[in-house]
């Protein structure tokens, strides 16, 4: 089944981001679209989405472009993390907002309050100040982290299409190989040139956080769902194959 893209337009509409917001991130590096076509136009698929909504949750958390894309880089369990933390703060700002309709219920009914906390933000702005505070605090620390800042902080676009022009390769050519088993040769080497790809272009790749990567693409849906996008099982293949490695 063919997947439906969406022109920069639509992908505007449906995710409530501007036009040119889209282009900025683009220019960035930090959402590049799944394709462009001979005309130049920019088209997004589901992976594309889904990164712009995680772009969107740590911008709710007050970090900057640049500190988003190092955090992307650090994996699902940093995007859990935060969507943990910002699940707590539309709890604080639902609760404000039901403080708000109950103001003006009463003010509808002619009452007369000289009550202004339904307006206070002191409790969600601090909780915001902390919560991003935690979050850079456990992943920005990381060697990983900064490693991935120097490298990239000078990607442009075509240094990021460079880079996932590769890593679409290295994943279609471990699809390739899936009859053969994750302990095969072809699979045993692609092993070691995607841990030299990640050394190469983000941060150096041992054995722990290989072995880290290979969990979270064998147990994590999301993943999962998209190396199925690739070929059905592509996620648990390679992770297989990287525990074959060791």
């Amino acid at each position: 089944m063919e997947r439906k893209l969406l022109t920069i337009k639509e992908a505007a509409a449906v995710s409530g981001v501007s036009v040119r917001t889209l282009r900025h991130y683009h220019k960035l590096g930090l959402l590049p679209p799944a394709e462009i076509t001979p005309a130049g136009y920019r088209l997004y698929g589901e992976k594309e989405l889904s990164r712009l909504q995680q772009i969107l949750l740590y911008k709710e958390l007050d970090f900057s472009l640049s500190d988003i894309g190092a955090l992307l880089a650090c994996g699902q369990e940093a995007v859990y993390d935060a969507l943990e933390k910002q699940a707590l703060l539309l709890e604080l700002k639902q609760q404000r907002l039901d403080r708000l309709i109950a103001l003006t219920n009463r003010l509808l009914k002619g009452e007369s309050i000289m009550d202004f906390t339904a307006f206070d933000t002191k409790e969600i702005d601090e909780k915001t100040q902390q919560y991003a505070q935690e979050v850079k605090g456990r992943w920005g620390n990381t060697k990983e982290y900064a490693e991935y800042l120097h490298r990239t902080g000078c990607y442009g676009k075509e240094e990021w299409e460079k880079v996932y022009a590769g890593m679409g390769d290295i994943f279609r050519r471990f699809a390739a190989c899936m009859e053969e088993g994750p302990g095969c040769p072809r699979a045993q080497a692609l092993v070691k040139e995607w841990r030299d790809f990640i050394s190469k272009n983000f941060y150096p790749c041992s054995d722990e956080i290989l072995q880290s990567l290979a969990q979270m693409y064998e147990g994590d849906p999301r993943f999962q769902a998209n190396f199925d996008k690739t070929a059905p099982g592509l996620g648990g293949f390679i992770a297989q194959a990287i525990k074959l490695s060791r």
